[in-house]
């Protein structure tokens, strides 16, 4: 279920950014947080989106209140 959240929590995000800025800045992102940590796994971590969706994947709750653009909060 804490999956499904997380991954709920992204169809949120790709629904906002129209998909393919959604990947856009999702690879964007990853370049410069990659340049900033010069570790994969680090950057990843660091992804607003990926912060946005593990931050709440337990608040089964969470998409019934999240505002709009919510994951800017984690860049």
């Amino acid at each position: 279920i804490i999956t499904i959240n997380h991954e709920s929590i992204h169809i949120k995000q790709q629904q906002e950014l129209l998909v393919v800025f959604f990947y856009i800045w999702y690879v964007l992102e990853f370049l410069v947080k990659l340049v900033k940590y010069w570790r994969v796994n680090l950057a990843y971590q660091n992804l607003s989106f990926e912060r946005e969706a593990y931050t709440n994947q337990g608040d089964l709750d969470y998409l019934k209140t999240r505002k709009w653009y919510s994951f800017l909060k984690y860049i």
